[in-house]
């Protein structure tokens, strides 16, 4: 039986709790960290953008994958555990960023979009479609993971964020590998 995600329900919204959604305690979500993790096409990457890297549970894990690791989040709290979680890896970079607003000027061959996206406005989503699409190179790959269930703070479901991604395949991306496990939809998509 394939292991599925489910979102759990946060157990504070105080600065007290380093992990208010407990990821670190929950087996489904390592369970689904493998998942997304086995569905990378390639052993190794030289350039990874992970959009909300979030404590850094998943970033340390893709770090063993890439040769330079850059992990974005807009939570400074989220981020200065995801730092300490990864200090002892200097290959892995972070930075406090709101994307779409803002992006590195670098280009990947791997970006990784987990659990952010659902959060965005439909305009907000479009603009970081385009800008994905800009700083990914030819022949990279992007990688798409999101809970498809429905909070009062979530203005778009996973379902919404893959879909759109889908109709990018008429404009410069190949879809490769989509799944559906229980609560969650991944997938992969290759830059033309």
């Amino acid at each position: 039986m394939k292991p599925s995600w489910s979102a759990p329900l946060p157990i504070a919204a105080s600065p007290e709790v380093d992990d208010p959604w407990r990821f670190d305690a929950l087996g489904c979500v390592r369970s689904r960290d493998t998942v997304t993790l086995d569905a990378l096409p390639r052993a190794r990457y030289r350039s990874a953008l992970e959009i909300g890297g979030g404590i850094g549970g998943l970033t340390e894990k893709l770090q063993a994958r890439c040769e330079a690791l850059l992990s974005v989040d807009v939570s400074p709290r989220d981020q200065a555990r995801a730092i300490h979680r990864c200090r002892h890896l200097p290959h892995v970079r972070f930075q406090l960023m709101s994307v779409p607003d803002d992006y590195p000027g670098a280009t990947f061959d791997l970006t990784l979009l987990s659990e952010r996206a659902c959060y965005w406005s439909p305009l907000e989503l479009q603009r970081a479609q385009q800008r994905i699409l800009e700083h990914l190179e030819p022949g990279g790959h992007l990688l798409l993971v999101h809970w498809t269930g429905q909070t009062r703070d979530m203005r778009l479901n996973g379902h919404d964020v893959h879909d759109a991604f889908h109709r990018l395949t008429r404009r410069g991306l190949r879809h490769l590998r989509g799944e559906m496990e229980g609560t969650y939809r991944l997938d992969v998509f290759e830059r033309l």
